[in-house]
Protein backbone atom coordinates (compact mmCIF):
# COMPACT_ATOMS: atom_id res chain seq x y z
CA UNK A 1 0.00 0.00 0.00
CA UNK A 2 1.30 3.50 -0.58
CA UNK A 3 1.36 6.43 1.86
CA UNK A 4 2.73 7.16 5.10
CA UNK A 5 0.80 5.37 7.96
CA UNK A 6 1.11 7.64 10.94
CA UNK A 7 0.22 6.56 14.13
CA UNK A 8 -0.84 9.09 16.65
CA UNK A 9 0.06 8.20 20.30
CA UNK A 10 -1.08 10.22 23.47
CA UNK A 11 0.79 9.16 26.18
CA UNK A 12 2.44 11.60 29.35
CA UNK A 13 4.75 8.62 30.91
CA UNK A 14 8.24 8.84 29.18
CA UNK A 15 9.10 5.24 29.93
CA UNK A 16 5.98 4.12 28.45
CA UNK A 17 6.78 6.32 25.68
CA UNK A 18 10.30 4.65 25.05
CA UNK A 19 8.73 1.48 25.41
CA UNK A 20 5.72 1.90 22.91
CA UNK A 21 8.19 3.20 20.06
CA UNK A 22 10.68 0.80 20.95
CA UNK A 23 8.47 -1.97 20.54
CA UNK A 24 6.93 -0.45 17.08
CA UNK A 25 9.98 0.50 15.84
CA UNK A 26 11.30 -3.08 16.29
CA UNK A 27 9.23 -4.63 13.29
CA UNK A 28 8.87 -1.35 11.44
CA UNK A 29 4.91 -1.15 11.95
CA UNK A 30 4.93 2.77 10.75
CA UNK A 31 6.32 4.76 9.03
CA UNK A 32 5.75 7.51 11.53
CA UNK A 33 4.82 7.84 15.01
CA UNK A 34 3.39 11.29 16.47
CA UNK A 35 3.88 11.71 19.79
CA UNK A 36 1.58 14.09 22.24
CA UNK A 37 2.37 14.67 26.07
CA UNK A 38 -1.83 15.28 27.07
CA UNK A 39 -4.76 14.92 25.24
CA UNK A 40 -4.73 19.12 24.27
CA UNK A 41 -1.68 18.54 22.04
CA UNK A 42 -3.59 15.31 20.31
CA UNK A 43 -6.66 17.08 19.65
CA UNK A 44 -4.36 20.10 18.16
CA UNK A 45 -2.46 17.23 15.97
CA UNK A 46 -5.96 16.21 15.05
CA UNK A 47 -7.49 19.15 14.34
CA UNK A 48 -4.33 20.65 12.90
CA UNK A 49 -3.94 23.76 15.13
CA UNK A 50 -1.56 25.31 17.20
CA UNK A 51 2.04 23.76 16.82
CA UNK A 52 0.26 21.03 13.73
CA UNK A 53 -1.33 23.69 12.34
CA UNK A 54 1.10 23.18 9.11
CA UNK A 55 1.59 19.58 9.05
CA UNK A 56 0.51 17.08 6.37
CA UNK A 57 -2.95 16.32 5.98
CA UNK A 58 -4.75 13.19 6.70
CA UNK A 59 -5.24 11.43 9.42
CA UNK A 60 -3.38 9.00 11.30
CA UNK A 61 -4.25 5.03 10.72
CA UNK A 62 -4.66 4.61 14.82
CA UNK A 63 -4.57 6.57 17.66
CA UNK A 64 -2.88 4.93 21.02
CA UNK A 65 -4.41 6.80 23.97
CA UNK A 66 -3.35 7.03 27.35
CA UNK A 67 -6.71 7.80 29.89
CA UNK A 68 -4.95 9.62 32.60
CA UNK A 69 -3.47 12.35 30.81
CA UNK A 70 -2.96 16.48 32.10
CA UNK A 71 -4.91 19.40 30.46
CA UNK A 72 -7.35 16.87 28.69
CA UNK A 73 -7.69 13.08 29.43
CA UNK A 74 -8.20 10.53 27.25
CA UNK A 75 -11.31 10.20 27.61
CA UNK A 76 -12.29 13.52 26.34
CA UNK A 77 -10.26 12.91 23.36
CA UNK A 78 -11.90 9.65 22.73
CA UNK A 79 -15.51 11.61 23.04
CA UNK A 80 -14.27 14.44 20.82
CA UNK A 81 -12.95 12.08 18.23
CA UNK A 82 -16.13 10.08 17.89
CA UNK A 83 -18.45 12.71 17.72
CA UNK A 84 -16.47 14.12 14.61
CA UNK A 85 -17.12 12.72 11.08
CA UNK A 86 -13.57 13.46 9.86
CA UNK A 87 -12.17 11.63 12.76
CA UNK A 88 -15.09 9.20 14.07
CA UNK A 89 -13.61 5.94 11.71
CA UNK A 90 -9.78 6.39 13.14
CA UNK A 91 -9.63 3.35 15.49
CA UNK A 92 -8.78 4.56 18.97
CA UNK A 93 -7.12 2.20 21.09
CA UNK A 94 -7.03 2.66 24.94
CA UNK A 95 -3.44 1.79 26.50
CA UNK A 96 -4.06 2.34 30.38
CA UNK A 97 -3.12 0.79 33.33
CA UNK A 98 -6.65 1.24 34.51
CA UNK A 99 -8.25 -1.50 35.80
CA UNK A 100 -11.56 0.59 37.00
CA UNK A 101 -14.42 -1.22 35.45
CA UNK A 102 -16.14 2.74 34.80
CA UNK A 103 -13.65 3.59 32.81
CA UNK A 104 -13.85 0.65 30.25
CA UNK A 105 -17.54 1.03 30.46
CA UNK A 106 -17.31 4.62 29.57
CA UNK A 107 -14.75 4.07 26.70
CA UNK A 108 -16.81 1.43 25.11
CA UNK A 109 -19.55 3.60 25.29
CA UNK A 110 -17.94 6.71 23.94
CA UNK A 111 -16.81 4.11 20.88
CA UNK A 112 -13.08 2.91 21.89
CA UNK A 113 -11.96 -0.11 19.17
CA UNK A 114 -9.82 -1.71 21.93
CA UNK A 115 -9.03 -1.29 25.50
CA UNK A 116 -5.57 -2.65 26.26
CA UNK A 117 -4.51 -2.40 30.25
CA UNK A 118 -0.44 -1.81 30.62
CA UNK A 119 0.85 -4.89 31.84
CA UNK A 120 3.85 -3.89 34.21
CA UNK A 121 6.14 -6.53 33.08
CA UNK A 122 8.27 -5.03 30.70
CA UNK A 123 8.33 -8.36 27.44
CA UNK A 124 4.47 -8.34 28.10
CA UNK A 125 4.16 -4.77 27.19
CA UNK A 126 6.58 -5.16 24.78
CA UNK A 127 4.51 -7.53 23.02
CA UNK A 128 1.25 -6.58 23.53
CA UNK A 129 2.26 -3.02 21.60
CA UNK A 130 3.61 -5.02 18.58
CA UNK A 131 0.71 -7.48 18.62
CA UNK A 132 -1.37 -3.77 18.54
CA UNK A 133 1.10 -1.90 16.11
CA UNK A 134 0.91 -5.31 13.56
CA UNK A 135 -3.03 -5.28 13.41
CA UNK A 136 -3.76 -1.86 13.26
CA UNK A 137 -0.88 -0.53 11.09
CA UNK A 138 -0.48 -3.99 8.86
CA UNK A 139 -3.42 -5.65 8.49
CA UNK A 140 -6.12 -3.32 9.47
CA UNK A 141 -7.69 -1.74 6.00
CA UNK A 142 -8.26 1.95 7.05
CA UNK A 143 -11.13 4.20 6.07
CA UNK A 144 -10.41 6.44 2.80
CA UNK A 145 -8.84 10.03 3.02
CA UNK A 146 -6.87 8.41 6.51
CA UNK A 147 -3.55 7.77 4.77
CA UNK A 148 -1.91 10.35 3.06
CA UNK A 149 -0.34 9.83 -0.76
CA UNK A 150 2.93 9.68 -1.04
CA UNK A 151 5.61 9.35 1.77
Amino acid sequence: MNGIRRILLAEDDPKDVELTLAALGEHNLANEVVVVRDGAEALDYLYRRGNFSMRIPGNPVVVLLDLKMPKVDGLEVLKAMKSDPNLKAIPVVILTSSRESKDLEDCYREGVNAYVVKPVKFQEFVDSVKELGMFWALINEPPPGSVTGTA
